[in-house]
This record gives C-alpha cells, sequence and structure tokens, in this order.
C-alpha cells in the first residue's frame, strides 16, 4: 500500500504565479491547493512537492513574482521548468482549454509539462541574476532617455528647457552609474572576464554586445551553429505549403538579444572586414539591405560563438 509520502516517479507540478498567491497542481495525481507567495507558503508547498520525485517543476515566466519559488526549488534540487506564458496559452487553446482561472491555469501548466517535456532550466548564480538585473534597468533608462529626448525636441524650449536638461542629466548620472555596477559585477566572475577579453578583440563588438551576451546568452560557446543562431532569434522560419513558398522570416529567440546584436551588426560593417565584405557581397547580389544585415548578424554571432567555444581571440 502506499501513502501519501510514497516517492512516485515522474510527477510533472504545475505552478500558477501570482502576486500573493501560488496556485499548484500535480499533473499525476490531480492534486491541487493554494499557498500565499510569501517564504513561509514557498517553504510549506516545497515541503508538500518534496514527497514526490518531481520531474518537472513549472512556472510561468511572470517577470519577478517567481524568482522566489525558482531559487527555493533549486536549493532543493528540484528541476525547474520556466514557461513561456504564450507556450502555455498555445497549448491550452490547442486542447481546447478555453476557460481560465488561477486553478485551471495551475492544471494546464502542469499538463503542459507532462505533455510537451520542455527543456528544464538551468540554476543562474546570484551573480548572473544581478546581472540581467542590471541589463534590464539599463534597458529602462536608455528608453526614459529616448523618450525625454523626443519630448525635448518637441516641448524643451522657453520656461521647460531647463527641466528637460535637469531630468536628461539626472538619467545619464544614472546610466554611467549602472555601466559601472555591471563592470563591477563581471570583474567578480573570472569566466565573465575572460569572456568579455575574448569577445572585445573583435571589430565593431562593444560593451553593450558583451554584457548582453554575457548576460542573457550564457549558452554562447555551448552550441551549435544552428542552435545558437536560432536561441538568438536569427533563424530563418519556413512557410511553405503544397506549391507555395513563403518567404522565409526570423522570429522567435531572445528579442534583447536579437536588437543588440542589430546595432553592433551595423557599426560592424562599418570597420569589420569579415562583416562589411559579407555584407558587400550580398547587396551587390541584389539582396535587400535589411536581409544583408540579417545575415551578417547570423555570422557576427556564430564567429562569437565559435570563438568562445574554442577559447580564441578575433583572427581574421
Amino acid at each position: 500500500m502506499t501513502t501519501s509520502r510514497t516517492r512516485v516517479t515522474g510527477i510533472h507540478v504545475g505552478v500558477d504565479v501570482g502576486k500573493y498567491t501560488l496556485d499548484i497542481h500535480i499533473h499525476e495525481r490531480d492534486l491541487y491547493w493554494q499557498v500565499e507567495n510569501t517564504p513561509e507558503g514557498i517553504r510549506s508547498a516545497l515541503n508538500r512537492i518534496g514527497r514526490y520525485a518531481v520531474s518537472r517543476l513549472v512556472v510561468e515566466a511572470t517577470g519577478r513574482y517567481e524568482l522566489e519559488l525558482v531559487s527555493a526549488a533549486y536549493d532543493r534540487g528540484i528541476p525547474v521548468v520556466i514557461a513561456k506564458p504564450s507556450a502555455v496559452r498555445q497549448y491550452a487553446r490547442a486542447t481546447e482549454q478555453l476557460a481560465k482561472t488561477d486553478k485551471i491555469d495551475a492544471r494546464v501548466i502542469a499538463e503542459y509539462g507532462a505533455v510537451t517535456q520542455p527543456r528544464i532550466r538551468l540554476q543562474e548564480s546570484k551573480n548572473i541574476r544581478f546581472l540581467k538585473d542590471l541589463l534590464v534597468r539599463r534597458r529602462q533608462l536608455m528608453e526614459m532617455r529616448t523618450k525625454e529626448l523626443n519630448r525635448q525636441g518637441i516641448m524643451g524650449t522657453g520656461r521647460l528647457a531647463a527641466s528637460y536638461r535637469r531630468h536628461l542629466k539626472q538619467l545619464d548620472q544614472e546610466i554611467v552609474w549602472i555601466d559601472r555596477q555591471i563592470e563591477k559585477a563581471i570583474d567578480t566572475e573570472s569566466l565573465w572576464a575572460e569572456r568579455k577579453a575574448l569577445l572585445s578583440s573583435v571589430p565593431g563588438v562593444g560593451n553593450v554586445l558583451i554584457h548582453t551576451l554575457l548576460g542573457d546568452l550564457p549558452e554562447l560557446g555551448t552550441l551549435n551553429n544552428k542552435q545558437i543562431a536560432a536561441l538568438s532569434g536569427l533563424a530563418p522560419i519556413n512557410r511553405d505549403s503544397g506549391r507555395s513558398k513563403g518567404k522565409r522570416r526570423i522570429q522567435g529567440g531572445r528579442g534583447t538579444v536579437r536588437v543588440i546584436l542589430y546595432m553592433a551588426t551595423v557599426s560592424a560593417i562599418q570597420c569589420n572586414p569579415v562583416i562589411k565584405s559579407q555584407y558587400d557581397q550580398l547587396v551587390a547580389k541584389g539582396k535587400h539591405k535589411k536581409v544583408a544585415i540579417v545575415a551578417c548578424m547570423r555570422k557576427m554571432i556564430t564567429i562569437l560563438n565559435a570563438m568562445v567555444r574554442d577559447n580564441c581571440e578575433w583572427a581574421y
């Protein structure tokens, strides 16, 4: 006879994370309960979940509210999956589960994990998490600065001019401070410092791209060219049906990496002989300039991937 404390293999746990509560469902047992999203509630939930041999604890990415649960689960050796909300909703629609409540969402998340078996996420160090937070904050500040510059161009005259100048000066100071914190975070990790030295040897690759790759693309150097291109959102997706051959378009992947890589590639086209040569050849063949830039972005990320993999500096 089994008891509630019997360890069962293949358990998939779905957690619908809210600001104040965690709704939890165990797929194989059809078991549901709710706890508060507090350290005490998380401890209680993991104590109960720990009675089983968990294959996956699946949560949706909410931005921040799932981090304490994920961190505590890692500490207990529980395999964690942080799923894209869009992927879970697509699964729900595909299985005609259209109703949506916290309880239903927890059940759908658990079922999604059991059926699709998404890739388990490796644990991040606190320093990597801090670096990612710094990168997010830098992007926020840059967005605010751009908006304020646009407002200044429209309204920043007369009596209002000093207000815009003060705010822009403050934003610039905050961005400088964030950049210093990013440098300190990198200096504390010897592996990051080594990778930064390698990547900075490439013409056209600056600190913003290097910091983004270190924080948002830690898989760099561990995947093959097709995989790293897909993870960066640079793999062309087919759109073929029958005799119709649709135009290939890039999509998915990590948008933050793709955006920064685009800007770096535009710079590299001016100063990097390898990237410039490929761009000129593609344009000469009649390719649209943006198509040529995307192809150069793929070449750039594959070169950087090979450099990190082989631990060698730029030698082209």
